[in-house]
């Protein structure tokens, strides 16, 4: 199947590779559906693209590629509707934002996935993390390949 997108174009996928986010996101809590892609420029930098919202594509990292020690603090409830057989199978990434030319990562807001089941939850972090925590320069990306 193809999705349209205006960052992007036309992008062929397959209906395993979309992700259910059920409460959707903050802000965007109408959209639901959402497919990983991959920056083939950078391999730290993927783009959850909005299945539903062709205007809607969010720049995404691992939050431990430039915070080591991170950790999502959250009650193991919050956790409960992605499904997890073991909690150490849940992969979390992180949104990032420009602010005044500067991108910055949301480590208080993570978004946590169940690749196995195709559920991702934005939690909010129990600890003090910050919204805007400052990143080196990052790229942006002139072609995509799928991830997921």
């Amino acid at each position: 199947m193809q999705i349209q997108t205006t960052r992007f174009g036309n992008v062929e996928i397959d209906a395993d590779d979309i992700f259910l986010f059920p409460r959707g996101l903050v802000a965007f809590e109408a959209c639901r559906h959402w497919v990983l892609l991959a920056d083939t420029h950078s391999e730290f930098l993927g783009w959850l693209q909005c299945a539903t919202e062709a205007t809607l594509a969010l720049p995404v990292v691992s939050p431990r590629r430039y915070v080591p020690g991170y950790k999502v603090h959250v009650a193991r409830s919050q956790l409960a509707p992605l499904e997890f057989s073991q909690f150490d199978q849940a992969y979390v990434l992180s949104i990032l934002s420009k602010e005044d030319g500067q991108w910055t990562l949301n480590l208080k807001a993570p978004l946590v996935i169940n690749f196995d089941r195709r559920l991702g939850r934005q939690l909010i972090t129990g600890d003090e993390q910050p919204i805007a925590w400052p990143l080196p320069a990052v790229r942006r990306p002139h072609e995509l390949r799928k991830s997921a």
